[in-house]
């Protein structure tokens, strides 16, 4: 028997019961609208200070299979910044006492902002290292922590901390192939398309790193690189080259962005998905030129390092003659060498297609002639590419805007949608100087300390009580932020082609290069911006909804025999077992790990009603009681508004 689940308003206003398989999903929809309302709640607790215990001979240890890292490490974190200090004649060493702790509330804040979800391992981590001991971890390796070894004393360990990595699918194979009589994948099975062409095998890498992985924070950092350095397989093909580019996000994402900017302009993949590879040197394709400046880096209108428009009204960052300049100015470049095709290679001169490495340049395809560039920047007549591409980058870094549009973009995709201009200032700063505290190597353009700067800023950790803080939740973090709350797995496979198309935010099918959604949307009815808010509607809404209902009443979905080392996609509320006999216990257990505070008042009574409504005597009966709560908390508006 399937349970029944209620609906209810952030007023905690009861609206009905919901059974799933009969009601027809628009008086659902329409049930949901009348709840309306919205209410604060209350309960942020206060974390103890515990004194950590000495360490007497240093040691270096792998983890066990499948052993929880975050649980490992909080057994006696050392944290960056509380490494072991003191010390006595024969070497051993004592570990200073934890600094300042983080509430519940902010431990989940942060790991909305910084990670794919809260788990209730890292939340309690995170209040033991503290925001800034965690971000420095996340941006460093290896690991250290405390435990016991086979003597019996308390020794420090050294965790290695993988990076993730895009690796599945198929090879540059794919762009090599020359018979005229055999297609490529008429000897490759019938996931060839899939598995040579498609982004479909780094959904799966994506999602089972963001789901169970421990590079977190570079994850998320590379997620939001990926919707302002847009690249689709709407407009590209070929597996490698999707996974070589977004490999190549994840290994800047706490570099320098002048770096970063310059692996983009020579990427292979970014050449054909914005027709700068191969251009034409007297009459250049501008696409790319213009979504460097417009959409990559500086933005259409001249802004103070606040954020604001400069004169308070829109002055053009460029003209057109100034793309045309940038244009001609990256002509010269082709694909690296390599690749092959039954026909050769075309225009003659250029290597074909191919995705493996940087594009390489062509000095009979370069347009030398002098031009004048932003910021100042100039080139000389008989100019060659490479000194152009570094001019380029020169007269971008050097820019006004480069540092507050970076800064903005970085804040909305990580922390709220309508920062103050005070907030994008800072984090400007961070970003122009190079360092933020301990952070960065003070150099301008350092992503280090510009995320950094994003994340331990006082509206990132003590955010303003207002209605304009806070983002919507966006669709491919509802996806993970489930699965990790609720100890699940995923393949990905249910969250590409399913879930990503519902809910329209197919991760790595953007449908352009302005992403899925413009960074200005606007919330309709006010005067602020919400991205997320531009694939959502009616729709996209009552989907939420379904997909919580999916993972936790319909038991996700089982592995795929096409899938490599498929697990399917599911949850496992064995672990809240425990709890289902309280409700009250339950509901509050969830809450927290969810919200970071108990559920409103009006709301916390209703799903505690609701999960009463089940008996609790055999173990079948006390999960439905879990899932009963676990749907109405992850179902809740508080959940899906992340603040």
């Amino acid at each position: 028997m399937n349970a029944i689940p209620l609906l209810f308003g952030p007023s905690g206003r009861l609206c009905g019961r919901v059974p799933w398989l009969r009601l027809p999903w628009l008086a659902v929809a329409m049930a949901l609208a009348a709840c309306g309302g919205g209410e604060t709640g209350s309960g942020a607790e206060q974390a103890s200070v515990r004194t950590m215990p000495s360490a007497s001979i240093p040691v270096t240890e792998s983890l066990a299979a499948g052993e929880d890292e975050d649980a490992v490490l909080l057994s006696d974190p050392i944290s960056p910044g509380r490494s072991a200090v003191g010390g006595s004649a024969d070497g051993a060493r004592t570990l200073s006492a934890p600094k300042a702790l983080m509430t519940q509330a902010d431990a989940v804040r942060l790991a909305n902002q910084a990670t794919f979800g809260p788990t209730e391992s890292l939340v309690a981590l995170l209040r033991e290292w503290g925001a800034a001991g965690w971000i420095a971890d996340q941006m460093s390796e290896p690991r250290q922590g405390l435990r016991t070894i086979p003597s019996g004393v308390r020794g420090v360990i050294t965790v290695q901390h993988p990076r993730s990595r895009y690796t599945s699918g198929g090879t540059n194979a794919v762009h090599k192939h020359t018979s005229q009589s055999v297609d490529f994948c008429d000897t490759r099975g019938d996931q060839c398309w899939r598995d040579w062409n498609s982004s479909t095998p780094l959904v799966w890498d994506f999602y089972r790193h963001a789901v169970t992985g421990r590079d977190q924070l570079r994850l998320r950092v590379g997620l939001a690189l990926q919707q302002m350095l847009v690249v689709s397989n709407y407009e590209v093909s070929g597996t490698y080259g999707l996974r070589n580019y977004h490999n190549m996000l994840l290994d800047h994402a706490f570099g320098n962005y002048r770096d970063l900017l310059r692996k983009v302009i020579l990427s292979p993949v970014m050449g054909d998905y914005l027709d700068h590879v191969n251009n034409d040197k007297d009459a250049p394709n501008e696409n790319f030129a213009r979504e460097l400046l417009q959409l990559f880096s500086l933005g259409t209108c001249l802004l103070n390092q606040d954020g604001t428009l400069q004169g308070g009204g829109c002055t053009p960052t460029y003209d057109n003659e100034r793309v045309r300049a940038y244009a001609h100015a990256l002509t010269g470049w082709t694909y690296p060498p390599g690749g092959a095709t039954p026909w050769g290679c075309w225009p003659r001169g250029s290597n074909c297609q191919f995705y493996d490495g940087d594009m390489v340049s062509v000095a009979s395809f370069h347009n030398t002639s002098a031009r004048n560039l932003l910021s100042g920047v100039s080139l000389a007549s008989g100019n060659t590419a490479p000194a152009a591409l570094e001019a380029v980058l020169d007269s971008i870094m050097a820019h006004q805007n480069v540092a507050p549009f970076v800064a903005r973009h970085l804040i909305q995709q990580l922390v709220t949608s309508n920062p103050s201009p005070g907030y994008v200032q800072r984090v400007a700063t961070a970003f122009s100087t190079g360092r933020h505290g301990s952070f960065g190597a003070g150099r301008k353009g350092d992503l280090a300390a510009t995320v950094a700067a994003v994340l331990l800023d006082t509206e990132a950790r003590n955010p303003p009580v207002a209605s304009s803080a806070g983002r919507l939740r966006e669709p491919i973090q509802l996806f993970t932020g489930v699965l990790r709350a609720l100890n699940g797995r995923t393949d990905g496979e249910a969250l590409g082609w399913w879930w990503g198309e519902d809910m329209r935010q197919h991760a790595f099918r953007p449908p352009s290069v302005f992403n899925f959604y413009p960074p200005d949307y606007p919330v309709a009815g006010t005067a602020l911006v919400g991205p997320a808010f531009g694939i959502h509607n009616a729709n996209t809404a009552l989907n939420r909804i379904n997909y919580v209902n999916y993972l936790v009443f319909w038991n996700g979905s089982g592995p795929s025999a096409t899938v490599p080392g498929a697990v399917g996609t599911r949850v496992d509320l064995s672990r809240f077992e425990a709890d289902a006999g309280d409700a009250a216990r339950l509901v509050d257990r969830l809450s927290l790990l969810a919200l970071g505070e108990p559920l409103p008042s009006g709301s916390r009574t209703a799903v505690i009603t609701a999960v009463n409504a089940f008996p609790s005597r055999t173990s079948s009966e006390r999960i439905n009681r879990v899932r009963q709560a676990a749907f109405l908390v992850f179902a809740s508006p508080q959940y899906h508004l992340v603040r």
